[in-house]
């Protein structure tokens, strides 16, 4: 029977076990710069099967967030080669999830403060988080954003190819495309945030164009067996709606078959939050995603995430029902997981005062097995 700390092969990348760290945006890169604290804190936890990276811009223009890192300048670029050594030293794989938020984004975190992009000029009911001129963090509302034309298209793909050459150029071992939780492909996706009547809106087809595109592009550049994909199909995160999100995602899935990624990474129900959420009339059919996929023949590995205990992710993959599970919350507190996991040793509570924006508090002070008094 397979288990959770078996080793897997996703793609081109071998990994010692099927746990996976999920993406988690922690505000701690200064001018988008990776520094030696967010390779402490990554090389600490690199006996996870997997490092998905927090999100990372590729460009100015994608950049949502105060203190996020970036892929789109040669300081950052150095600052997270520091951040590759040290989890390959330790063993470990790690790949960055690729990220452009669209309209969740601020004036002020925006080129020449100009306003953020999106598929129309449609308003997120959300916040994003600013530094203010004390130093302090906040959350504030995103602002008004305004249509991307036609015309600019190409180049944020483009941008996409550039940023995952960079990725892997800066010792990467692959590159997750962010298409989740209602930024800029999400929002494309989704009814609720696409209103554009040209191509890339209106049918399901047109509204999924941009995803593909995206996926064209970086899988030509760097190959499908170091690409991978996140999905969140009925999240309300960020304002992200769509009333029939089943025959959606199922399009989207089916389109992926074609390529050999290294994974699918689906956030079951509400991003941090209920696994039960719905959208629409119907409850979100999981397992009939996946049987879609498989059905078009689609080979990656199925990566589940959201509220996962040791439990529940030891039933998926015994079960087959996943190939791996990524947990969040629990690897901000708890940097040797694996080993919790494996031994049932009792976990960190972590702090959600210092999840956002700081220094090494909360973020690479929490004790592991061998060095607890």
């Amino acid at each position: 029977m397979t288990s959770l700390f078996d080793p897997l092969k996703i793609g081109d990348i071998q990994l010692a076990n099927r746990i996976v760290m999920a993406p988690l945006t922690r505000n701690r890169s200064p001018g988008a710069v990776p520094n030696t604290l967010n390779a402490a804190y990554y090389e600490q936890r690199a006996s996870a099967g997997l490092l998905i990276t927090e999100a990372t811009a590729i460009s100015h223009q994608g950049q949502g967030y105060a203190d996020v890192p970036g892929l789109y300048k040669a300081e950052a670029l150095d600052g997270w080669k520091q951040v590759t050594d040290g989890v390959h030293k330790a063993g470990g794989k790690i790949v960055v999830q690729m990220w452009h938020v669209g309209r969740i984004s601020h004036d002020t975190l925006q080129p020449n403060g100009g306003k953020p992009v999106a598929p129309s000029a449609i308003r997120a009911k959300s916040k994003t988080y600013l530094i203010n001129a004390d130093g302090s963090g906040s959350f504030a509302e995103t602002s008004e954003p305004r249509a991307l034309e036609k015309a600019e298209l190409p180049g944020i793909i483009e941008d996409y190819r550039r940023a995952a050459r960079a990725a892997i150029d800066a010792g990467f071992d692959g590159v997750e495309i962010h298409a989740a939780n209602g930024y800029l492909i999400d929002q494309f996706l989704r009814s609720g945030s696409n209103a554009r009547t040209d191509e890339y809106g209106g049918s399901i087809e047109n509204r999924a164009r941009l995803l593909f595109e995206v996926v064209d592009t970086i899988t030509k550049e760097i190959g499908a067996g170091r690409t991978a994909i996140r999905i969140s199909p009925v999240t309300p995160a960020n304002d992200a709606f769509d009333p029939d999100p089943q025959p959606l995602f199922t399009y989207v899935v089916e389109g992926l078959a074609k390529y050999d990624l290294a994974y699918i990474h689906i956030i079951e129900g509400a991003t941090g939050g209920s696994r039960d959420h719905q959208q629409g009339d119907t409850p979100f059919d999981y397992a009939a995603l996946r049987a879609a996929y498989k059905a078009a023949g689609g080979k990656a590995a199925w990566m589940v995430n959201n509220g996962y205990n040791r439990e529940l992710a030891i039933d998926a993959v015994e079960s087959g029902k996943a190939d791996l599970v990524a947990f969040g919350k629990l690897f901000i507190a708890n940097p040797d997981l694996v080993e919790r996991l494996k031994d049932k040793t009792a976990l960190n509570a972590p702090d959600q005062g210092t999840f956002y924006g700081g220094g090494a508090k909360g973020y690479t002070d929490y004790p592991s097995l061998d060095n607890v008094a």
